[in-house]
């Protein structure tokens, strides 16, 4: 299975083609950069040294010869590539922002006019499993909105009120450096961003109320010096009281069967590196206190869009990705 990979040259490119790597079926055929074309792949992602031949290129979309697509470009710029992919019969999963959300909605969001909206079923596979079985297109989720849906997820139609506060690494900030994300403004240090307006807020609502849940939904983001992870602590406040007991079997029985979802302390040292949600409960009867960990560039992204595209090809989901973290 010939896999595309169009804008390679970032974080999210890079762990595609580490984790494809070791999927049994596909391969890294094509690899875009329009600043990098003609560059070995491994000059750039130094780490791939020895697993690819690849150099970047930048074909016209009808020149691209794949069975799947990875788009790995910015927001606002990915609108103008699946309608060309999808029309040549080729599957696309989207890691930007321009199809979760309805148009209404990303257009007030963005800022900017959607050109070519279509809908598509929203990635989160523990949750939209059904609709991404066999579709030819996915709108992978933002990070934030992975590690906090998941979650609250199980108890979402008991809350009235949830908040999300998490903590993430640098590199979702992606490779080009700012002075948000200079050494000596996140060393030491705890930077809470966009207390209200985060972008990743719209995603968070929408999928809470997707849950069957009328509860209010808030999302403050904390940047924190390390490279990879996202811990994000869910505050469910219940409509009535759940016990410890009641909740942790409402949470082990929503995921018995979710290979991906761990009921364990979170760390983010136990998911760096894999495509794992590790979460644990605690109740205090009207509030439940939920942390999930995920690896930011995996599970929040690069592994996720490879879930995603195992089950839109009836491959096996655990396929390239059934690897464990890199504790410590």
């Amino acid at each position: 299975m010939k896999i595309a990979i169009i804008g390679a040259s970032g974080y999210a490119g890079g762990e595609l083609v580490r984790l494809l790597v070791h999927h049994s079926t596909a391969k890294v055929t094509c690899a875009t950069s329009r600043k990098l074309a003609g560059t070995p792949l491994d000059q750039i992602h130094t780490h791939l040294k020895g697993f690819t031949n690849l150099k970047f290129e930048n074909p016209e979309m009808d020149a691209i010869d794949a069975d799947v697509a990875f788009l790995a470009v910015p927001h606002t710029a990915a609108m103008t590539y699946p309608g060309k992919l999808l029309e040549r019969g080729i599957k696309v999963v989207d890691l930007s922002a321009d199809y979760r959300l309805p148009k209404d909605i990303y257009e007030k969001v963005y800022g900017v006019t959607h050109t070519d909206y279509f809908c598509a079923p929203y990635g989160i596979p523990e949750l939209h499993r059904k609709e991404c079985i066999n579709a030819k297109f996915v709108a992978n989720p933002g990070c934030f909105p992975t590690g906090a849906t998941l979650a609250a997820a199980p108890l979402a139609k008991y809350a009235h009120t949830v908040i999300f506060d998490s903590k993430t690494g640098v590199s979702g900030a992606g490779d080009n450096p700012s002075a948000t994300t200079h050494y000596p403004n996140v060393g030491d240090n705890v930077g809470p961003y966009k207390l209200t307006t985060h972008r990743h807020l719209a995603e968070m609502k929408q999928e809470i109320a997707c849950l069957g849940s009328k509860a209010n939904v808030y999302f403050t983001p904390h940047l924190v010096p390390v490279n990879r992870g996202i811990l994000t602590t869910a505050h469910i406040l219940l409509n009535e009281p759940l016990e410890q007991k009641e909740v942790e079997k409402l949470y082990q029985d929503y995921y018995k069967n979710e290979y991906f979802v761990r009921y364990q302390k979170p760390s983010l040292a136990a998911v760096r590196g894999s495509n794992f949600c590790d979460m644990m409960v605690e109740s205090e009867g009207m509030r439940v206190v939920a942390v999930s960990a995920i690896d930011n560039l995996v599970k929040g992204a690069s592994g996720q869009a490879i879930q995603n595209m195992n089950l839109m090809c009836g491959l096996p989901e655990t396929d390239g990705l059934a690897s464990a973290g890199m504790l410590p």
